[in-house]
């Protein structure tokens, strides 16, 4: 277990089982606290986040600290930012899209694109930063021979922090990029285009986890699994979109016995990579 691939695999897994159970969780405080509650809810869950992200920091342990910035950034978008928009789609009474007499897209959702300028404006941040380890950024920075400076030393970098980061960022990014193409009067009008998704997601997933196995060291396989896995979820969100199966995770109550497998292969594969001794040195300079 201590080789590859199933550090890659294993960290695939623990993250791929953190996108049901966080849809489940976000419908159970709504249909548990109810609309008077469920905001308070929202707010100690984002508040935890926050918690487990100052541990994090705290923490000079590689491991530990990846968790923790991890579970941080899923708690934190979760209890603030998805909420946020649930309150104010609310406040503002925006109505859902109906689509052949179904709820094709919650109020919600049809809020949060218009945080594009936002996203864009504080990803600048982030693009050009000298000390980035996004090779997605520094694969522009080497293309468009940006000079931006040297970078410093990888050690002690806020590794918390970063995993939190960047599990908003990405989760952030694509929730704007699936509804605008699911928008029929925006880019949804083009099929095309959602078809390009669903192909690019696929391809581009398969070849993040084929350089995922190769990791040898669990804490950076987590922080590279992060968007292995949401590019990957892209597919399985345009599936359900299609009707190919039922999306389980947004009705728990109906489909508990399933939804209670999926929490315990979660705790079991992330008690097997937590406790995964980190001895081995990283074959090249990895997330």
């Amino acid at each position: 277990m201590k080789k590859t691939p199933f550090v890659g695999i294993l960290a695939f897994f623990v993250v791929l089982f953190t996108m049901p159970i966080g849809h489940m969780v976000m419908v159970l405080i709504e249909s548990i606290f109810g609309h008077n509650y469920q905001y308070p809810a929202a707010t100690v869950l984002g508040l935890i986040g926050v918690l487990f992200l100052f541990l994090g920091v705290r923490n000079k342990d590689e491991n530990t600290s990846t968790w923790l910035g991890f579970f941080a950034g899923l708690f934190i978008w979760t209890g603030w930012i998805e909420f946020s928009f649930v309150y104010f789609a609310s406040h503002l009474e925006i109505a859902p899209f109906i689509e052949n007499g179904e709820v094709a897209t919650k109020p919600e959702y049809l809020l949060l694109p218009s945080s594009v300028g936002i996203f864009l404006a504080t990803m600048l941040y982030f693009f050009f930063n000298k000390d980035t380890r996004c090779h997605f950024f520094r694969w522009f920075h080497r293309h468009l021979k940006l000079n931006i400076g040297k970078s410093s030393s990888a050690s002690g970098r806020a590794l918390s922090t970063i995993t939190a980061m960047e599990t908003i960022y990405i989760t952030w990014f694509f929730y704007i990029v699936l509804l605008l193409v699911y928008d029929e009067t925006l880019l949804g009008k083009y099929d095309a285009l959602l078809y390009s998704v669903f192909f690019i997601s696929l391809a581009w997933s398969l070849y993040l986890f084929m350089r995922l196995i190769k990791f040898q060291k669990m804490a950076p396989a987590v922080r590279y699994a992060i968007p292995t896995v949401i590019i990957f979820w892209n597919a399985i969100e345009i599936l359900g979109r299609w009707k190919f199966f039922n999306e389980i995770w947004i009705q728990p109550q109906n489909f508990a016995i399933e939804m209670v497998l999926i929490v315990l292969a979660f705790i079991l594969v992330g008690a097997l990579s937590m406790f995964l001794p980190d001895k081995t040195e990283q074959l090249s300079e990895q997330n």
